[in-house]
């Protein structure tokens, strides 16, 4: 089976890190190494004369008002999809695999959160499907077209040249400046740590909160990375003298880059310190031969000045009972986007005020 999954991996159109053979052993590790007795794997095949021609990795969880099949790993996972081999309809696909997973796993409804409106699980939804809450966007770097990093560069803008050309300048006065690519696991250990409590940190002064960020498990997973032998990770510093000032890592899977936590020391905005080094990753791709470098959702604008496109990103749920159908409604299209929005609507310093007392609560 492993050696199929790779196989299909290899030729399946557009196969994303989050449905490979390697990120489902890295989940089946890790929930087994922490003895989740919850974790409820549901991996759905289809085979056509015993040949595999499509996975569908899922997961069923369960809450207090429902039990929905999501992606598996889908608390650390960042695109929903599935891998079909070309040639075979989408829509016929999903629609078979989705009645083999609820025929296997009992539940009320599947949600696949950040589709791509290019995947071919977005062109295989099911007519029954709701789309929640707002439409994103993933930025992308296409870099298949270009021989090199200065035939690259020389598509963004002059001024957007120019002003980065400065700020390094105001940077190269304070210390050399310097890009470093971690070459162990234990350097790629310390870029992980150093962007989770970044990361952690800027959240807790915005008064915003975030479930990977607030739990231990996200942390204790990513540690787990640089040890996967199945997993290519891609971890990167921008340094000024010898401290950091912007650290991003991610991963390597089908020609691709795909950014997943990044940090940066926001006293240092205006020389734009996240802008700067997403350029050096970009060169970095290029030096690699990488087709491509995602850089996934929310559409920031420091992505922005470096994409060549943004592709929509969808969230949809697929009601399989009544009780589904009714939580869809009024939870997650009704009372989850107005909590949200008016968290988001708060003055700062009264979100943060609530969370603290929310944490101290728990």
């Amino acid at each position: 089976m492993v050696a199929q999954w790779r196989e299909l991996e290899e030729q399946a159109s557009g196969a994303v890190l989050f449905q490979s053979c390697g990120w489902a052993r890295a989940i089946f590790d890790f929930e087994s190494a922490r003895g989740n007795t919850a974790f409820e794997p549901v991996v759905v095949t289809l085979r056509d004369g015993g040949r595999l021609v499509a996975v569908l990795p899922l997961e069923r969880i369960s809450g207090f008002s429902r039990r929905v099949l999501v992606p598996l790993g889908h608390a650390f996972a960042q695109y929903s999809d599935l891998l079909v081999l070309p040639g075979y309809e989408p829509r016929e696909v999903v629609g078979r695999m989705v009645q083999c997973a609820v025929t296997a796993a009992a539940c009320d409804s599947l949600n696949f959160l950040k589709v791509r409106a290019d995947s071919m699980l977005a062109r295989g939804m099911p007519a029954n499907r709701v789309e929640m809450g707002k439409a994103q966007g993933a930025p992308y770097v296409a870099l298949d077209g270009f021989a090199d990093f200065d035939a690259y560069f020389h598509t963004i803008k002059a001024k957007t040249r120019k002003n980065l050309r400065n700020a390094r300048n105001r940077l190269e006065r304070e210390g050399a400046v310097s890009h470093d690519i971690a070459a162990t696991g234990d350097e790629a250990l310390g870029v992980i740590a150093r962007t989770l409590s970044g990361r952690a940190g800027r959240l807790r002064e915005q008064g915003l909160s975030s479930r990977a960020f607030r739990e231990e498990d996200f942390a204790r997973f990513c540690a787990t990375l640089p040890a996967c032998d199945d997993i290519e990770l891609l971890a990167m510093s921008l340094r000024c003298g010898d401290e950091p000032m912007a650290e991003q890592w991610g991963f390597v899977h089908g020609g691709r880059y795909y950014a997943y936590v990044a940090s940066r020391d926001f006293s240092r905005s205006e020389e734009s310190p996240g802008k700067l080094h997403l350029g050096e990753i970009i060169q970095a791709c290029i030096a690699r031969g990488l087709i491509g470098a995602d850089l996934m959702v929310p559409a920031m604008p420091y992505k922005l000045t470096w994409a060549t496109q943004v592709v929509p990103v969808a969230d949809y749920a697929l009601p399989v009972t009544p009780r589904g159908v009714l939580v869809i409604a009024l939870w997650d299209m009704r009372l989850r986007p107005l909590l949200k929005s008016t968290a988001l609507g708060m003055p700062t310093w009264l979100r943060s005020l609530l969370m603290r007392a929310i944490r101290i609560g728990r």
